[in-house]
C-alpha cells in the first residue's frame, strides 16, 4: 500500500485539506503507516490528474486559499481494487531493537537507559494516545476495523511493555555477568557470556 491508496481512504471518511490529510497520518496512522508531509501533496496532485480526487479553492482573509480535497466515483473504485490487490503484509522497523540486538556491544548502563525510554514511550502512547479513543474527545464512532486496529495496537503495545518491564532486570544481570543469585558467571571459553532470557522471554 503506498500513499496514494492511504490519501484516498482517509477522503472516504470525509473531504480534507492536504493539511489535515497529513494531521490524520501523523496521529492515526504514525503507529504503523509512514507518511511523510513531503510525500502526501505529490501523491495528492498524482490523484488529481489521474481523476481520482477533485479540489476546490476556498477563499480565505489575508490567507492563501485553501484547497479542499475529495475523493471522486473513479477514486472510491481505484480504492476498492487496490484493497482488493494489497497482500497482508506486516513489516517492522525498529531502531530500539536494533540496539537491543547488540546489548552486549553497549554499556549495561546504556542498556538499561534506552529499556528506562521504551517503557517510558509505551506507557505514554498507551495512557495519552490510544486513551483519546475512550475519551469524550474521541474522534466519533469508530468502524469495525478501525476498532480492530486500535485493540491490535494496544494488545502488541501492551505485551511489549510488559516483556520489558519483566526482562529489564535479567537482561541487566546478564550483561553484567551475574547469575540469577547475583553471583558473577564463569567466563565462557570464547569471552562471550550468553543472555539469560531466551528467544521467547522465559
Amino acid at each position: 500500500m503506498d500513499v496514494k491508496t492511504l490519501c484516498l481512504g482517509v477522503l472516504t471518511e470525509q473531504d480534507y485539506t492536504g493539511y489535515e490529510i497529513k494531521r490524520c497520518c501523523e496521529e492515526v496512522f504514525r503507529h504503523f503507516f509512514v507518511a511523510g508531509f513531503g510525500s502526501i501533496y505529490p501523491a495528492l496532485a498524482e490523484l488529481q490528474r489521474d481523476g481520482l480526487v477533485t479540489v476546490k479553492s476556498v477563499e480565505q482573509k489575508k490567507r492563501p486559499d485553501k484547497k479542499i480535497y475529495s475523493i471522486t466515483a473513479a477514486g472510491r473504485q481505484a480504492l476498492a481494487q487496490e484493497l482488493l490487490e494489497t497482500p497482508p503484509r506486516h513489516k517492522v522497523r525498529s531502531e530500539f531493537l536494533a540496539l537491543m540486538y547488540f546489548a552486549d556491544l553497549l554499556p549495561p548502563e546504556r542498556v538499561d537507559a534506552v529499556l528506562g525510554e521504551m517503557i517510558e514511550r509505551f506507557e505514554q502512547t498507551l495512557v495519552e494516545e490510544l486513551a483519546l479513543f475512550d475519551s469524550e474527545d474521541a474522534p466519533g464512532e469508530l468502524t469495525p476495523g478501525q476498532r480492530f486496529a486500535l485493540g491490535y495496537g494496544r494488545t502488541v503495545l501492551t505485551s511489549a511493555l510488559a516483556y520489558c518491564k519483566r526482562q529489564r532486570p535479567q537482561l541487566a544481570r546478564a550483561l553484567r555477568g551475574e547469575s540469577e543469585g547475583g553471583e558473577p558467571e564463569p567466563e565462557a571459553a570464547d569471552d562471550r557470556r550468553p543472555l539469560t532470557p531466551s528467544l521467547a522471554g522465559e
